[in-house]
């Protein structure tokens, strides 16, 4: 009875290998820009600056199943006395997927995967900002489910109204791809 414990056990047999699996083979800086334009000017200025921080996602293939995930963030501090300091930052993730159905592609590369870069790219931005002077800026957690989902509904109403717009009007549809030429 104990020999037949260990062989059912997760050996690496059987239905194992056909499990979903996401590894991240590596991560890493893949650009970096630090702006302080306005030093030393900025020190002295004693206003409280509007933050602005965008983000973005690329996704691309690097190999079979093998995609690279990219975090774009763009922060920027300003106020009416000028720039206090911009950071762009491009923080990407090798990842391995094997065996997942092809529903699941989007929601791991562009929700699990970003979650899991997030929170390095996340330090890279604090160091990077307590590097030109100011204090650290500690980001505030992204809901990349819901930005997934948000983009989602916003494909798919462009894809009814272009659809209202093809079926309304279909001679419309010639201008626009001889404008293209």
């Amino acid at each position: 009875m104990a020999d037949q414990e260990p062989t059912g056990a997760g050996n690496g047999s059987g239905d194992m290998s056909d499990a979903p699996q996401v590894n991240i083979l590596a991560q890493y800086t893949k650009d970096l820009s630090v702006e302080n334009p306005s030093a030393p000017q900025v020190y002295q200025w004693q206003v409280q600056p509007n933050l602005d921080v965008q983000f973005n996602i690329n996704v691309q293939g690097a190999a079979e199943d093998v995609h690279e995930v990219a975090i774009k963030i763009e922060v920027s501090a300003r106020s009416e006395n000028g720039v206090h300091f911009v950071v762009d930052l491009t923080y990407a993730g090798i990842f391995g997927l094997r065996n997942l159905p092809e529903e699941a592609l989007g929601p791991v590369l562009l929700v699990e995967a970003p979650r899991m870069l997030f929170p390095f790219a996340r330090q890279i931005i604090a160091d990077a900002v307590s590097n030109t002077g100011f204090p650290p800026l500690l980001l505030d957690p992204i809901d990349f489910g819901a930005a997934y989902v948000s983009q989602l509904q916003a494909a798919q109403q462009q894809q009814l109204s272009e659809g209202d717009n093809a079926d309304a009007a279909p001679a419309e549809a010639e201008p626009e791809t001889s404008g293209d030429n």
